[in-house]
Formats: structure tokens, C-alpha cells, sequence
């Protein structure tokens, strides 16, 4: 299978059939075009992954011919080459779209890892433009970005339970995972859409006033409430939907309230003597596990019932890694724009290094990454280096390794079978350097001990990183 197309565009004979042979024996097809008016049909005809193109190209001038080539829209690579070592003509290659410039004689090695950087560059340049197509055709619909099969399928059942329009909805799924989203996708998709869209968010309301946010009331209801009436979240959601964020969140007493509300469409301002009467579907939303939290007696059973009439569970970011590089695209696109920066790509090895990394944070944490690396680069493409800031998040462990327990400390569990230390020590250290893909700095300090105190316990159990292709000093 041939590594990729190379266009020869070169008047000397002798120097393009050099090309092809040393070309051809690294795996690569070439293309050969001795006649500059020739060049643009043979492009056309055989679409290229990339052309290295003369400067001085017979009668005809390279850097004419590349601007013809980029003025058609044709967006692979070219490599510029001439005899003449001059600054300026490099400057004027690299103005008119070049992507290098090469000066002849070639030194082969050099040439080698030139083509194969080149030829990286255009099929990333490829992957990014089908991703930002991906990305602006998922846009204007709903806000959500995914390419995942799992994504796929909650859209299409979310879009089935739009069209219940007093259905409610349960959506679970851990914190930053998009379940706003979604509940504005069922809401938008619903006959309801010309109406409003509320969110009230359970958690951040303090206990004394969530009778008031949820319900409003009327003037003089408590002290404070020195203005005229105010309308609450059901009412200002009249007609429309009603978002009920971090549900389990509320207190045993609005549980109560919520419940009645629910159940009778009904309500009384806080103060108020006059009963109001809403038509609002409810669409709850938790990072809580509320079948559990009915089993411990934090959360009413009836009220659970009454929202998990339907239920939508929004799968960890990590879990889906598909839809890590399309989001982390958008954010990259949003933010480029908005902090005019010239940042365009992510680069192979950031890409890599998003798809491996542990979101504990999801779609929210993404974000703010992305949020800072494109703030703090100068640079056009995104590198594995832009996210040295970040540290390696640990997963949970499988049986018999370490995790995390309650409030983030130590625990271990143990198999029926029993486990020898010498097990533990060797699973934990391949688990940490598969985590910090072999890096023994990262990994020295997530286990807390120093380097060498590492490289002892790997030699004292057979562990031989440069065995498992891990980089022994990285």
C-alpha cells in the first residue's frame, strides 16, 4: 500500500526520475510533470497528496504556478524547489501558500523526514476539514457535537420523546456531560419550541428562598419582598418546559411542594390567596443516582416515580471517545474566533493525547482546556506540548488494584481468591505507566515516591518499559 501521491513538477529529467526511484523504494507513488504547462492539468488529473514544484520550472515560474494552483482552490502541500539558496525567494514561496522550501542538491535523510512531515500535515489538514464540516452541520440543529453510535441513539430517542409533549423526562448523566443540551434539544424538537425554555438550578438555590424562585410571590410574602409581585419559575415557564437541574439536590420539604405542583399543575404564590394554574412539561436533570438516593431516604420515592417517566442517561465523555476530537474542534474553532487568534489544527500528537486523556470533568472540562490553550498560543497548530499544564487523571481500578474510595481516599479491594503484594505493586505501576504512557516522571508522581525509588520496584518486578514500547526517559 503506497504511503501516499507525490507530483514531481521539475524540468530536469534526470532529477525527477532520481525522485521516483528513491521515492518509490520508501513506499511513496509519484507523479512525474517535466513541462510547466503541463502542471495544472496533470494536478487536476491525478489530485496529488502533495507536489514539489521548481521555482525556476523551464519557461514557467513556480511561484506564478502556485498561486494559480491555490487561486482554483486546491489546498495540498507543496514544497518549493530551487538552486538558489535566496531569503527572499523563501519569503515569497511561503507568502503565496508553500508549505517548505527545499534548496538542490537534497540531502536524502533530510528529504525523507521533510516529505513524511509534509504528507502528516495534509492528511491531518483532511481529517480537521471533515471534522469542521461534521462540526458546522451538527451546529444549527441542536448544539450538540457527536459522532459517537451512543450520541446518535439518544438523539434519535430524544427525538421520539419530543414529540410526547407533557412526557416528562429524566436525564442522568455526570456533571459537564451536556444534559442541558439535550433537554433544549427535546424542548426545541417539541410542539412546545415557540414557547419558553427555564432552568432552575436545584443546587444553587439556598433553602429559604427556593419557595420563592420556584413559585414567586407577592408583595410583602417576607421581609425583603418590598417590590411589587414577582412571578416564579412555573409561571415565567407557562406554555413552555420547565428544567428542573440538579434535582436531587432539593430539600425533603420543596420535594413535597415539587410533588404537588407536578401532580395538579397548580400552585399558590408565596403570600398569595389567588391559586395559579401552568401547563409546563418538566424535564428533570441529575448527576445523582436517584434509585439510590430513594434507597438511603434522601429523595422521595413518589417524586421519583413522578419524574422517571422517561429517562435519557448521557454517557461519560470518556466513554465516547469519538466525540472527543469533533468537540474539541468546535471549542478550537469557537475560541479562535473569539480571541482572534490564528490557531487552526490539532496536531496528530494532541489528538492522541485528548482520545487517552481521563475527562472527569466531560464536555465542561474539555472546554475550559481549550478555553485556555487557545488563550495562551501564538502558534497555528495545537501540539501535544499545549497540554503539558495538564496532569494524568487516574480512572478507577479494576479489582485488586488501588482507587479512589469516599472523599478521594485510599481503598483496595480484594479478590476471594486473595492477591500477593508483589501482584498489586506490578499492576498498579503498569496501570499508572499505561496511564502516563510511559512516562516514569508523571508516574513517580502519582504513586508518590521518586524516580529512582520507581525504576528500583520496576527492575525488582521484571518490568521492562522499553518491552512495552513506553520511552524510558519521557
Amino acid at each position: 500500500m503506497s504511503k501516499g501521491t507525490i507530483l514531481l513538477a521539475d524540468d530536469e529529467e534526470i532529477l525527477t526520475a532520481s525522485l521516483h526511484k528513491v521515492l518509490g523504494a520508501e513506499g511513496y507513488s509519484t507523479v512525474i510533470c517535466n513541462k510547466g504547462d503541463q502542471f495544472l492539468t496533470t494536478v487536476g488529473r491525478t489530485n496529488p497528496d502533495m507536489i514539489m514544484l521548481d521555482i525556476y520550472y523551464g519557461e514557467h515560474n513556480g511561484l506564478r504556478l502556485l498561486s494559480q494552483l491555490r487561486a482554483q482552490g486546491y489546498e495540498m502541500p507543496v514544497i518549493l524547489m530551487t538552486a538558489y539558496a535566496e531569503i527572499s525567494l523563501a519569503v515569497q514561496a511561503m507568502k503565496e501558500g508553500a508549505y517548505d522550501f527545499m534548496v538542490k542538491p537534497f540531502d536524502l535523510k533530510h528529504l525523507s523526514a521533510i516529505i513524511q512531515k509534509t504528507l502528516e500535515f495534509s492528511r491531518l489538514q483532511r481529517k480537521v476539514k471533515v471534522l469542521e464540516q461534521e462540526v458546522e452541520a451538527a451546529k444549527p440543529k441542536h448544539g450538540i457535537i457527536g459522532r459517537s453510535v451512543i450520541i446518535r441513539q439518544l438523539l434519535g430517542t430524544a427525538e421520539r420523546l419530543s414529540s410526547g409533549d407533557n412526557t416528562t423526562v429524566l436525564i442522568e448523566g455526570e456533571s459537564g456531560t451536556g444534559k442541558e443540551l439535550f433537554a433544549r434539544f427535546l424542548h426545541q424538537k417539541s410542539q412546545r419550541a415557540d414557547k419558553p425554555f427555564i432552568t432552575i438550578n436545584c443546587g444553587a438555590i439556598p433553602k429559604d428562598l427556593a419557595e420563592s424562585e420556584f413559585f414567586g410571590y407577592e408583595k410583602g410574602a417576607f421581609t425583603g419582598a418590598t417590590e411589587r409581585m414577582k412571578q416564579g419559575k412555573f409561571e415565567l415557564a407557562n406554555g413552555g418546559t420547565l428544567l428542573l437541574d440538579e434535582v436531587g439536590e432539593l430539600s425533603p420539604e420543596m420535594q413535597v411542594k415539587l410533588l404537588r405542583v407536578l401532580e395538579e399543575q397548580k400552585f399558590y404564590r408565596l403570600g398569595g390567596t389567588k391559586e395559579i394554574n401552568v401547563d409546563v412539561r418538566i424535564i428533570a436533570a441529575t448527576n445523582r443516582n436517584l434509585q439510590n438516593e430513594v434507597e438511603s431516604g434522601r429523595f422521595r420515592e413518589d417524586l421519583f416515580y413522578r419524574l422517571n417517566v422517561a429517562v435519557l442517561r448521557i454517557p461519560p465523555l470518556r466513554d465516547r471517545k469519538d466525540d472527543i476530537v469533533p468537540i474539541a474542534t468546535a471549542f478550537l474553532q469557537d475560541y479562535s474566533m473569539k480571541f482572534n487568534k490564528k490557531v487552526q489544527t490539532l496536531q496528530s500528537d494532541a489528538v492522541q493525547f485528548l482520545e487517552q486523556y481521563y475527562w472527569k470533568g466531560n464536555v465542561r472540562e474539555l472546554r475550559n482546556v481549550m478555553e485556555r490553550v487557545v488563550l495562551l498560543t501564538d502558534a497555528e497548530h495545537l501540539t501535544r506540548e499545549s497540554f503539558a499544564f495538564l496532569q494524568p487523571s487516574v480512572p478507577p481500578a479494576a479489582n485488586g488494584l488501588p482507587s479512589a474510595g469516599i472523599n478521594g481516599q485510599f481503598s483496595l479491594t480484594i479478590p476471594s481468591h486473595g492477591i500477593s503484594m508483589k501482584e498489586v505493586l506490578r499492576d498498579l505501576i503498569l496501570k499508572t505507566l499505561s496511564i502516563t504512557n510511559g512516562n516514569q516522571v508523571q508516574a513517580s508522581k502519582i504513586l508518590g515516591i521518586t524516580r529512582s525509588k520507581l525504576r528500583y520496584r520496576m527492575e525488582q518486578l521484571g518490568i521492562h518499559p522499553e518491552q512495552r514500547g513506553y520511552k524510558i526517559n519521557a
